[in-house]
């Protein structure tokens, strides 16, 4: 077979041609000849499509229409790119590799009996490679997972310049490179005045980037006078621009982490410190059931298994029940598990396009700042809005945008922070809107969006507390899904990437294993980590166990710090505590010890109405409780953790008797009993004769908690100005509850004696 002939072969294609061959197929010269499959079947009927050919000494076989060669030819005078170089190393395994820059190609073998007739030819070119990605599945939309839309990916890009320049005259062409001979390094005077527009177009590329090329390209065409050329530039790449906007914002929205109190200069770059918590498609509620002293918890608390985990860039490849793709996904967790976080890694993923490329765009419409769109002006209630007009006012850049209507238009929509949006949401009565530029309600709008009536094109993805989405009828979501947190290695891994040499920051935090189960937590990490930093500075720290009880504390008060200001527009960095306040979290703790008692981990509405608390505030807002699913039809709740439930009862019975003078455990009414336990050795003894009456592990973190806040660093220091006011005059007594402890120790069971000595660790103990 002659070589006409089988490029020939090759450009027509054949329907028995297996799949490997089709595969490794391309376009014939550069990507200004690139086409579309639409594109060629509209050359096939008759069009006649401009060849992009360097010209070639040596006879070429006709080109029929454009079709797909198989060759890849090296332009001689074409700079060796990144994108050359690459499409080089993606020639198929056993490919033949003509090099077009020999003018001679009679010394090809026409007849070699080594080369089977099948084999495909190829010729070097500076076409863009092929994603070396494998994709194994197909979305409903026809795009593979991964792929970039047409006309966001390079070739769509390099054809529009090229074919926007193309156009220009000699002179103009020569002043659009000497514009980037000027302003732009990596440019210099032999490639602008040397090579042709596929030459210039691609130095550019490689030099600048896809998008900062085509940026300067509109600048560029507009500083010579080319307005109309800038503007169908730019208008043929509108798609490409819209998501170069979108990833800007969100790579400076998201690339680094704010800790804590945000303070200028102090962040974090997220990828260095991000851990990927363990997400599970089976919703339990998401709290630990593991207890130091209880094997078994007294309400039952299921725990998904690991074969329900999924990565959380694969959130969007799941299906639902019947196969089809999900539209709408709901992620929930208990407070601090880290929701905010993976939004954060999931956008910059994206942005960074390292996995769901194909989604065309991310837009964020965080129900906290809907919240304050709503309560911007007043009435709030009767204020229209359409819901591009929302996008427009965050995303200045997606104005007047109609890509979203259209079928092919994959898009998502994260709404995360559900619980900040504090009113509740009509489902039944809202009315129907289905056109994005209809105004309407701000709550109706919402409304329409999760049940699908708006936005139809868009995936939705809503985050937000468990007690907070629990409104949300269940027929609007198509999968739900848990962040349950980080497993014991997951642990480790974070404080490795936190310190040089974690090891004695592990070893230490062990050492506590009611630390280590809370530590599941990601933000009961970071505080240990935090704490770990600041105490590892002085020699001597590390020589004793770390004490459970500040950690607590510290989960306590930034918890309802975050509640002021999140939740009541307070100032970050002058956070003040009103007496309301702190009644919420002393009612919490007196609700606490009622469970404590009951010996349950349950708590419901009434119970919640019965301590003058309300349930908003309590289950969503407080930080330290949450929803478990329901039961029988009725709602349950629960503290974050059972330990959190022992530790708010033993704050309510210590903060009784600090600022009333009154011990909540007594239970004989004499007055010479009454004097004495207003000591905090009468509070202890008290404590004590729970603790030691009742089964091992129903009250004995409980005893070691109020021990802990018995000591002057936890009240004085920690708790003061927040709980407690400055400079409270100091407890007495408390040099007798040592001694108390010890005594008790000499006659306890075996079983009771390590507890005790935790207590007395608890209470004395100087942090360095």
């Amino acid at each position: 077979m002659d070589l006409d002939t089988r490029v020939e072969r090759l450009g027509t294609g054949d329907e028995d041609d297996d799949e490997e061959r089709s595969k490794w197929q391309r376009p014939p010269s550069s990507y200004g000849s690139m086409k579309s499959d639409d594109e060629e079947e509209e050359e096939r009927d008759g069009k006649e499509a401009e060849a992009c050919l360097p010209p070639i000494a040596t006879a070429q076989p006709e080109m029929r229409d454009h079709v797909a060669t198989g060759l890849k030819l090296d332009r001689p005078r074409s700079p060796e790119t990144l994108y050359t170089m690459t499409t080089e190393q993606t020639n198929p395994p056993g490919a033949v590799v003509i090099d077009t820059r020999s003018c001679d190609l009679e010394d090809f073998p026409e007849d070699n009996e080594d080369v089977d007739d099948d084999e495909m030819l190829f010729a070097h070119s500076p076409e863009p490679p092929e994603p070396l990605e494998i994709y194994h599945d197909i979305q409903a939309d026809g795009l593979q997972p991964g792929r970039l839309h047409p006309e966001q990916d390079l070739p769509h890009v390099f054809k529009s310049i090229q074919s926007v320049l193309t156009g220009l005259s000699p002179e103009e062409l020569l002043h659009f490179k000497m514009w980037f001979y000027q302003w732009k390094t990596g440019i210099n005077l032999q490639q602008v005045m040397e090579g042709d527009i596929l030459d210039f177009v691609d130095r550019i590329i490689e030099t600048l980037g896809q998008h900062n090329s085509l940026l300067n390209t509109i600048k560029a065409l507009e500083s010579i006078d080319k307005k109309l050329e800038a503007a169908e530039l730019q208008n043929q790449c509108k798609r490409v621009l819209i998501r170069f906007h979108l990833t800007q914002y969100l790579i400076r929205k998201h690339q680094f982490i704010h800790e804590g109190v945000v303070q200028a200069g102090k962040h974090k770059d997220l990828d260095a410190v991000y851990v990927e918590p363990e997400i599970t498609t089976c919703v339990y509620g998401g709290v630990d059931p593991s207890h130091e002293f209880r094997p078994h918890p007294p309400s039952p608390v299921q725990v998904p298994s690991e074969d329900t985990f999924v990565s959380v860039n694969n959130l969007f490849r799941l299906q639902k029940d019947d196969g089809r793709p999900v539209r709408t996904l709901l992620t929930t967790g208990i407070p601090g598990i880290g929701m905010t976080v993976c939004v954060g890694k999931y956008c910059l993923d994206w942005a960074r396009q390292c996995a769901n490329k194909d989604l065309q765009f991310i837009i964020k419409l965080s129900f906290r700042n809907l919240w304050l769109l709503r309560n911007k002006s007043q009435p709030t209630s009767t204020q229209k809005i359409s819901i591009m007009e929302v996008i427009g006012m965050y995303y200045p850049e997606c104005k007047n945008v109609n890509f979203l209507e259209e079928e092919d238009c994959k898009y998502l929509i994260i709404m995360d922070s559900f619980d900040c949006y504090q009113t509740p949401l009509d489902w039944e009565n809202a009315p129907v809107v289905s056109a994005s530029h209809t105004q309407a309600r701000l709550d109706v709008l919402i409304v329409n969006i999760i049940r699908g009536t708006l936005l139809r094109g868009a995936c939705l993805w809503i985050l937000g507390r468990q007690a907070a989405v629990s409104q949300i009828p269940s027929a609007f979501i198509d999968v739900v899904t848990e962040i349950q947190g980080f497993s014991e290695e997951m642990r480790d891994e974070y404080l490795t990437r936190r310190f040089p040499d974690a090891s004695p920051a592990i070893a230490h935090y062990k050492r506590l294993p009611t630390l280590a189960i809370l530590a599941r937590q990601p933000f009961v990490c970071w505080i240990m980590a935090t704490v770990f930093k600041h105490c590892y500075l002085c020699p001597n720290y590390g020589v004793n166990p770390p004490r459970l009880t500040p950690f607590y504390i510290n989960i306590l008060i930034i918890q309802t710090n975050r509640r002021l200001h999140y939740y009541y527009q307070q100032n970050e960095n002058d956070v003040k505590w009103s007496d309301e306040d702190r009644d919420l979290l002393t009612n919490m703790g007196k609700m606490a010890l009622k469970m404590l008692e009951r010996n349950t981990i349950l708590f419901s509405e009434e119970d919640v109405k019965e301590h003058d608390l309300k349930l908003t505030e309590v289950t969503v807002l407080s930080g330290l409780c949450t929803e478990l699913p329901p039961a029988d039809g009725k709602r349950t709740f629960c503290f974050i953790h059972v330990t959190f439930q022992e530790f708010m009862a033993a704050l309510y019975v210590f903060t009784k008797f600090r600022t009333d003078s009154e011990n909540v455990l007594v239970i004989t009414k004499s007055f010479t009993m009454k004097v004495q336990n207003k000591s905090p050795k009468g509070l202890i003894q008290c404590a004590l004769d729970r603790t030691l009456k009742t089964p091992p592990g129903h009250y004995d973190l409980f005893l070691r908690f109020l021990c802990g806040l018995l000591s002057p660093e936890c009240h004085n220091r920690i708790l003061s100005g927040n709980l407690y006011p400055r400079n409270a005059p100091p407890l007495d007594g408390l040099d007798e509850v040592p001694g108390l402890l010890e005594e008790k120790m000499q006659s306890v069971p075996e079983e009771r004696l390590e507890n005790l000595k935790e207590c007395l660790r608890e209470m004395t103990q100087k942090d360095d």
